[in-house]
């Protein structure tokens, strides 16, 4: 069974251009290497997927090329323990983060402008 293809029916990715992308950008690695994204995959190997700011290290417990629902697409895969718990730390993290935008509201006014470029100049 082809890896994007596995990405796609595990749910890792909502489509399989998207889950293909990942592979050839070297966001998704097999026991520590690139591959691409026709590569056979096998049960019991080991995946390191990169997704936005969350990843995982998953081993792949069953094969499908058909995408069901999301209880179904977790029996495909077992999360290490050590992934578990890294995945729960960044989101405890992303928590107290401040949103870098949201000060800002809409367009700057005319002043806010004059505002911004005295400080440019400065």
């Amino acid at each position: 069974m082809r890896l994007d293809k596995w990405l796609w029916a595990a749910r890792f990715f909502k489509t399989r251009t998207l889950a293909s992308a990942a592979i050839h950008g070297g966001k998704v690695q097999i026991d520590g290497n690139r591959v691409k994204a026709a590569r056979e995959i096998r049960i019991a190997e080991r995946l390191t997927i990169a997704n936005s700011e969350v990843s995982w290290e998953v081993t792949i417990t069953a094969l499908s090329d058909r995408r069901g629902s999301a209880p179904e697409a977790r029996l495909l895969y077992e999360e290490s323990a050590a992934s578990i718990a890294r995945r729960e730390a960044q989101k405890e993290q992303r928590k107290f983060q401040v949103e870098p935008a949201a000060d800002l509201h809409g367009r700057p006014t005319k002043r806010d402008r004059r505002q911004l470029k005295r400080c440019s100049d400065s």
